[in-house]
Parts: structure tokens; sequence; C-alpha cells
């Protein structure tokens, strides 16, 4: 299933200089931030359950899956270079498959590694905080590169529509509007981590057992929805 080519190009398509420098550009961000509240207030569990929360994942790690999930397809498709590889002997699945590897790969270094260091900045993990928004950047990094990667896959405009979502659901009506948490990404990121952390300082308005269906099944559907929408894409003179 996986296809070491699809990968390589995928890959030089995903960190090629104008994304990789917004890729560097939120971590960074995270680490200065980071930085600067432990220099003016000093070791505090729930500030940084707070700034891990509200900036890594709320904003970076579903941003970075934009760029990630998109950019390894939405490309392709827009400059019609994906008819080199559909002209291949390349299963279809198999180049969704490779791409969504290559996203997820992408997606938990820029997110899920900063977040590691910047919990430790903040209070050297005490109450585990660091490993629980790890782990929600890391499960949350799976879900967002195969949201993003069929959003490249059926639109022209997914980049824009994946901002909107980041933005817009995950980042403000995830985090405000309390119906709309049980249908976020974040929020069941965000109950694997409050099981993790310490009691009362990362909380979660979705149950773990409901929130790992539903990351499953968001994930699986999207893939296999993602390679049936590749394998009806008619290539010219295929009819």
């Amino acid at each position: 299933m996986y296809n070491p080519t699809v990968a390589r190009l995928t890959y030089r398509a995903v960190l090629g200089r104008r994304r990789a420098a917004i890729l560097f550009i939120l971590p960074a961000l995270l680490l200065a931030i980071s930085v600067a509240v432990r220099s003016f207030n000093g070791v505090d569990d729930q500030i940084a359950a707070n700034v891990l929360g509200g900036f890594a994942i709320a904003a970076m790690v579903p941003l970075i899956g934009v760029i990630a999930g998109t950019g390894s397809i939405a490309p392709e498709i827009d400059d019609g270079s994906i008819v080199y590889l559909l002209s291949k002997p390349v299963k279809r699945s198999s180049i969704i498959f490779t791409k969504l590897i290559v996203a997820i790969a992408v997606t938990m270094a820029f997110s899920a590694v900063p977040t590691l260091i910047a919990g430790y900045i903040l209070n050297g993990n005490g109450q585990q905080i660091a490993i629980a928004y790890t782990v929600a950047a890391l499960v949350a990094s799976i879900a967002y590169s195969a949201l993003f990667l069929l959003l490249g896959t059926v639109s022209r405009n997914a980049v824009v529509i994946g901002l909107i979502y980041a933005l817009g659901w995950e980042a403000f009506f995830g985090t405000l509007v309390p119906g709309a948490r049980t249908l976020s990404v974040q929020q069941w990121a965000l109950a694997l981590a409050e099981d993790i952390g310490g009691e009362g300082l990362i909380g979660s308005d979705v149950g773990l057992p409901v929130a790992v269906v539903l990351l499953s099944v968001v994930t699986v559907a999207a893939t296999w929805y993602a390679g049936q929408k590749l394998r009806v894409l008619k290539l010219a003179g295929e009819e």
C-alpha cells in the first residue's frame, strides 16, 4: 500500500519552500510564547494547560493539518500533474494511503514535537501535561490529515475551506459553542489528554470511548472516500 516514489514526490510538494516556511512559523511561535510565559509566570500547571490547549491544540494542529493534508494532493490536481501518477501502474488506493502517511508524518512532526517541547518549557511535564497534549496532538494529526486529504481530493478550494474549518469551527465554534464541541476533532483529541493529564486541568465534552470511536470512524471514512473519489477521477482519453 505504501509507495516510496509517491511518498518522495509528496514530501517534495508538501515541504516546498513556501509551505515549509509556514510550517515552521507556527511551532516557532508556540515555543516563543512558552518561553515568554515561563519567564513571566514561572511554573504554573493551569497556565501551561491553557497555552497548550488554547494555541497548540485549538489553532496550531488544525492549521498545520490543513497545510499538510491539502498540500499532499490538491496542488497536483489543480495543475494536472496528478495525471502522471494516475497513468502509472499504481493502485489509486495506494496513492491515497501513501499521501495520507506523508500528511500524518508532516503534521505530527510540526505539531506534536513542538507541543511536547513547549510543555516541558512551561512546567517540565508537571501533572503529565506535556505528554497529555502531545498525545492529543498525535491523534488529532491523524484525523486532520485524513479530513484535509479528502478535502484536497474533492474541492479546488481545499485550502480556503480548510482554513475556514480550522479557524471557524475548531478554533471558535468548537471551543465556545456547546453543541458544536461534540463534533470537533479538537474535543475528541482532548478526551485522550484529559485521561492522561492531572485531574481538573484538561477538559473535554466528549467521553473517551466515544472520542476513540469517532476519531477512528472519521479517519477511516475520510480515507476510504478520498480513495473512491480518486478512483473515479477520469484521465483524458479514458472514456
